[in-house]
């Protein structure tokens, strides 16, 4: 390959860039960015930037991503592109793809094959598409609260965290080197990103090299000892230093610590980004001479325009960059093509597209809500509801197909105001229509108030109707977001929501069941005296209404429990679990919290040995009783705790082990867990 070739085979570049004014694929801009800068890779969805269609079916998808490769086999190089997607939580930019739970929802499983079965279902509507590549697991773990991109990460711990992360990975990519319904995976986003120190996108973060180590880096080893192929670096800087143009994030930690031999690629305009936004280059050409210089990165997702392809072309053939530079990160990226089976079936398998959004994928999207779902609050026994209680559904959360989705469905932002829930035309549901069909019977819901929290709608109404019920469900949450769009600057919900609450209850005086739908805990004022009983749903995704029917009225039991620290202060924001033991741990509900509609008794505890060594492992032993009255999925917890740790404060709990047990009424099992010093 010539220098022109093998910088090419290093960019990646939006599709909006050969999208016409129509909406069609502009073949000449395919031709101008294949054959003239020789690019090797595309990404994201037309439907985000300017497409035809809203949401690509998969062989809309398919028509657009074989038509490129087409030009790419006869253009330039002559070599197949690879194709990226953010496919996070299902192939949600395909149409009629099951949009699975949040990272967040799925954490709160504790359930390692619901996240392989997410992975597998994921991959195979993604391949259908003819995109080879999903941008995911997001493995960040989610302290600061605020932070927009809580829910796409599998909670705060970094145990959970790292035992879902293997087992998505292996979902996603299974036997990838030979099975074409497989797609390579790509950790994300290498390193410390869910910290930023006021809870903004792509703040500074102050992580000690320490705690990095200690507890951000554990899901990515556990993702590249899984197998993942390729690593999305991280955006912004950690301690004031860039990730983008870190030696020792990018060369020393990942590479050579970690022994990661994947593909690593940018985020979004990453390189650019350091002279564009965080002044940490004099300018892009500059930038992408230290991110060469300095880092291992193989790609660069420029996405918009040429500044990557003609700086490095320049700073090669001024021998200011080596050729073997871009050898090393060429081999890799050519590596990955090979591995996925482009260089002999290029083309979308079109067979796959008739398994998208299938019945079983549905239903495996609706197991993973059923067992996330969070009982908080059960006051007197208020949930589950019966069919014969004349209950009144309100609230903007409740009746809203993409309020549950959230970001990263359908659209990046999600699907907008215009579009509504039209845009899914059948894929996907409601808890209303949930409720209907658990009930058998269409129920009395109103609106209330809007999803802003900036005025009621028919309050009046509202409350004449809740006097004349006999129990109330109220639906609170927030609007879609991802990433800065997504930035708030306190964690109290909308408060029109918060008063809704206190005014039905003081007014109806009604027992009242609260449904939160959101991608982050929002903090709830009054709301967790005032209420009988609360469920957190995180976002359960585009099929997420039935499962929170099914348990507000007992047909399923839950079992979720919280994979977070749920603040009750907004000092609370960065609280976590492995917080140092010293400082106050009261939030409004701890991480590892969930109640069920079951009694449990918890019996005969019992440790092997009284003393951990090194080499020498203990076993933990407990066993757990379900005295009923229904059946119930246990989430048994083994935690640590260091009385001191010389020089460094201890942990206040760690996470070292849990097992998802299912107990029949009257059942005992005993729960045997290994506990290893590290």
């Amino acid at each position: 390959l010539s220098i022109e070739e093998k910088v090419g085979q290093m960019t990646q570049i939006q599709v909006g860039q050969v999208i016409g004014c129509d909406g069609k694929l502009n073949e000449t801009a395919v031709e101008y960015w294949i054959g003239k800068w020789k690019v090797g890779s595309f990404l994201e969805t037309p439907g985000n930037h300017g497409g035809e269609f809203s949401w690509y079916s998969p062989k809309n998808f398919a028509d657009i991503t074989d038509s490129i490769q087409q030009i790419a086999l006869k253009t330039g190089p002559k070599l197949p592109i690879i194709w990226g997607l953010d496919s996070v939580r299902g192939a949600n930019y395909v149409k009629g793809g099951t949009i699975f739970p949040s990272g967040t929802s799925t954490a709160a499983t504790f359930n390692q094959q619901l996240a392989y079965e997410a992975g597998r279902i994921t991959a195979k509507d993604t391949r259908a598409a003819g995109v080879h590549w999903a941008f995911g697991p997001v493995l960040d773990l989610s302290v600061n609260k605020l932070w927009s991109r809580t829910y796409e990460n599998f909670g705060e711990d970094p145990y959970l965290s790292s035992q879902m992360s293997a087992a998505s990975v292996k979902g996603l990519q299974g036997d990838y080197k030979n099975d074409r319904s497989r797609v390579a995976a790509c950790m994300k986003h290498f390193i410390g990103y869910g910290y930023p120190f006021d809870g903004s996108d792509r703040a500074n973060r102050h992580i000690s090299t320490h705690e990095l180590l200690e507890y951000y880096v554990p899901p990515f080893q556990a993702a590249i000892d899984a197998g993942s192929a390729t690593a999305m670096e991280s955006y912004g800087v950690v301690s004031g230093e860039a990730v983008m143009l870190s030696h020792y994030y990018l060369t020393q930690l990942l590479r050579k610590q970690l022994g990661f031999e994947g593909m690593l690629v940018t985020d979004w305009a990453e390189i650019n980004s350091q002279a564009d936004i965080y002044a940490t280059a004099q300018n892009r050409s500059h930038a992408t001479q230290i991110a060469l210089q300095r880092t291992s990165v193989d790609m660069s997702m420029v996405a918009d325009d040429e500044s990557f392809m003609q700086a490095t072309v320049e700073f090669v053939k001024k021998g200011i960059i080596s050729e073997a530079r871009l050898d090393e990160s060429v081999a890799r990226i050519l590596q990955l093509k090979k591995d996925l089976g482009l260089f002999d079936t290029p083309f979308a398998d079109r067979s796959l597209a008739e398994t998208v959004g299938s019945l079983q994928d549905i239903e495996t999207a609706r197991d993973t809500a059923r067992e996330s779902i969070t009982l908080l609050k059960n006051y007197n026994g208020m949930l589950p509801l019966s069919k014969s209680d004349k209950v009144l559904f309100i609230g903007p959360t409740l009746n809203s197909t993409r309020y549950m989705g959230g970001g990263w469905n359908v659209h990046w932002q999600g699907p907008s105001d215009e579009e509504g829930d039209t845009v899914y035309q059948g894929f996907g549901d409601t808890v209303i229509k949930g409720v209907e069909q658990v009930t058998g019977t269409i129920p009395k819901y109103m609106k209330a108030v809007d999803i802003n929290g900036t005025s009621f709608i028919d309050i009046d109404k509202v409350i004449a109707a809740a006097k004349g019920v006999d129990k109330i469900v109220i639906g609170l949450g927030e609007y879609t977001y991802a990433e800065n769009l997504g930035n708030i600057n306190e964690l109290l919900l909308p408060q029109k929501q918060l008063d809704l609450v206190a005014m039905v209850a003081s007014k109806a005086k009604k027992p009242i069941a609260v449904v939160l739908i959101e991608g982050r805990p929002r903090r709830l004022g009054n709301v967790p005296k005032i209420a009988d009983a609360i469920l957190d749903a995180y976002l359960p995704g585009a099929y997420g209404g039935l499962p929170i029917a099914e348990i507000l009225y007992g047909n399923v039991n839950p079992s979720g429990r919280l994979p977070i620290t749920y603040p009750a202060t907004e000092a609370q924001a960065s609280s976590t679990i492995w917080q140092s033991s010293y400082v106050d741990y009261s939030p409004q509900w701890p991480f590892g919290y969930g109640l069920g509609y079951s009694k449990l008794v918890y019996s005969n505890l019992t440790l092997s040995s009284n003393t951990l060594k090194m080499g020498t492992p203990i076993t933990a032993k407990v066993t757990v009783t379900n005295h009923g009255p229904y059946f119930q999925k246990e989430v048994v917890q083994l935690y640590t705790r260091q009385k001191f740790r010389v020089g460094y404060a201890p942990d206040l709990y760690r996470l070292r082990a849990f097992e998802k047990v299912n107990l029949d009424v009257g059942e005992s099992k005993t729960i045997t867990m290994k506990l290893a010093a590290e």
